[in-house]
């Protein structure tokens, strides 16, 4: 089976790569639904609005490539936490996707059957103050575990590094499930053998119905893929899928198929066959 014929997509843009004149940006603006375009015009900084534009870009680019709908036609919707899906109608059951930027990077990650959370995360050192001050500002959202893995983890960079490993899982979980910001992420806890075969405890149960990725995309940028069961998506989101009861044994084939890693694109690629 064929990449576009699963329905998985794995797709990373480097917007330090796309340096586009005023005109280049305004055309591929261009591009998409007017109304995506104010959630991109608002930001000031250049970086933020290239990484916005880029974010819709890879929507609109990978449900064209997947199900052949035209760009015009294609219908995007936000649930009320702010979970994108797609409002057309998909040959795949449960087509669904998710999107991460920070720093360099810009991805997309799509499944046709179980729920896929993306981030990406630049661990980059924060200013102002140590790596342990800033780590400790985000107590509150790691278990007892967590923390202590943390703390042990050598340097100040590993440190860092290592929480960010553990920020990027939860808020991949919490994207998959299309949960908002409310979501108590000390209620997610990670254990892992040398970061594989990372495994997740939900409410202090372990879980069997999610897998977990993490991957190394340079030296400065994390990316995390979560999949798992459709039927643990919230209210909002679950309404937007089509089977969310799947049998066991399908479920457990989806979860356990390779996970191939990232394809780099650009900007020219996504705009190029937008027909």
């Amino acid at each position: 089976m064929t990449e576009g014929e699963s329905g998985v997509r794995r797709w990373l843009v480097d917007i330090s790569r796309w340096r586009p004149s005023p005109a280049q940006f305004d055309a591929a603006a261009a591009l998409l639904p007017p109304h995506e375009r104010p959630a991109i015009s608002r930001f000031v900084k250049e970086d933020d609005r290239k990484r916005a534009l880029v974010s819709r870009l890879l929507q609109y680019s990978l449900v064209h490539h997947l199900l052949r709908i035209p760009f015009h036609l294609i219908n995007i919707r936000r649930t009320t936490e702010g979970k994108p899906y797609l409002n057309n109608s998909s040959a795949f059951p449960n087509f669904n996707f998710s999107t991460s930027h920070h720093g360099d990077y810009v991805g997309i990650a799509s499944e046709p059957l179980c729920l896929v959370g993306l981030d990406i995360v630049s661990v980059s050192e924060p200013h102002g103050e140590t790596a342990a001050e800033f780590v400790s500002n985000f107590s509150s959202c790691l278990t007892d575990h967590e923390w202590s893995c943390i703390v042990r983890a050598g340097t100040p960079r590993d440190v860092l590094t290592e929480f960010y490993r553990y920020w990027c899982l939860k808020e991949a979980f919490v994207k998959a499930i299309g949960a908002g910001v409310g979501f108590g992420l000390r209620r997610l806890e990670f254990h892992h053998e040398g970061w594989t075969n990372i495994s997740i405890r939900i409410d202090g149960e372990v879980s069997k119905k999610w897998r977990f990725w993490l991957f190394k995309l340079d030296e400065t940028h994390l990316a995390s893929i979560a999949k798992g069961d459709p039927e643990d998506a919230i209210n909002t989101f679950k309404k937007t899928l089509s089977n969310v009861i799947i049998a066991e044994n399908q479920l457990s084939s989806a979860l356990d198929s390779p996970e191939e890693g990232f394809t780099l694109q650009t900007v020219e690629e996504l705009t190029r066959s937008q027909g």
